[in-house]
């Protein structure tokens, strides 16, 4: 399965229970997620494939976009969070960097965005046969604490990784460059010659 991250509205999808409804990722559904809970760190790393970088080695803003992601989903695991929750987890990281960087939305609207997802989350059951919300208090204390350490207070960070490259900033510039020199200039291959068997 290999998916495009840009493209946050394909790969995401709601599971509804009666009127209540909570986010989960698509691209991670729970059976693949069942499978990586399996795998340690580095095996996670097959998770390039899943999300479609494929340049991480070489191009710095996918090798940060794929920590991201790797990051939250080992947070999820180390956290016992449930393959359901960890589904919405990773949704909720996906949103929030979406719209960081789709809509250039603002760290406080994007935290209302993410207080409503929580909202619904601590509200909506799992499934018809479980009564108890998605996540519980401590549970939802500590992905708020996650996501505010993760994503909100590197906010300026993130949102420098989604401007223009640094080649397009440079290429899109004139510059003038002055050139100036001196008759008495040593040239570069005299410049690493000691004086005093210059001036000999």
């Amino acid at each position: 399965m290999k998916i495009n991250v840009c493209s946050s509205a394909e790969s995401l999808m709601y599971f509804t229970y009666d009127t209540k409804k909570f986010l989960q990722w698509d691209a991670l559904p729970v059976q693949l997620i069942e499978e990586l809970q399996e795998h340690s760190a580095e095996e996670l790393l097959k998770m390039e494939n899943i999300l479609g970088f494929t340049n991480h080695r070489t191009c710095i803003r996918e090798a940060v976009l794929l920590q991201y992601y790797l990051s939250g989903f080992w947070w999820a695991k180390d956290t016992k969070f449930s393959p359901t929750q960890i589904s919405f987890t990773m949704a909720v990281l996906h949103v929030l960097l979406e719209n960081l960087r789709e809509k250039q939305m603002s760290s406080v609207d994007n935290m209302v965005v993410f207080m409503k997802a929580m909202t619904a989350a601590c509200h909506c059951a799992p499934s018809e046969e479980d009564d108890s919300s998605l996540l519980n208090n401590n549970e939802a204390k500590a992905l708020i604490c996650y996501v505010t350490k993760s994503l909100i207070l590197k906010y300026k960070l993130y949102e420098l990784l989604f401007m223009k490259s640094t080649e397009e900033r440079l290429t899109g510039m004139e510059r003038t460059i002055q050139r100036f020199g001196c008759q008495d200039a040593h040239t570069s291959l005299e410049e690493s010659i000691s004086t005093y068997f210059y001036f000999k």
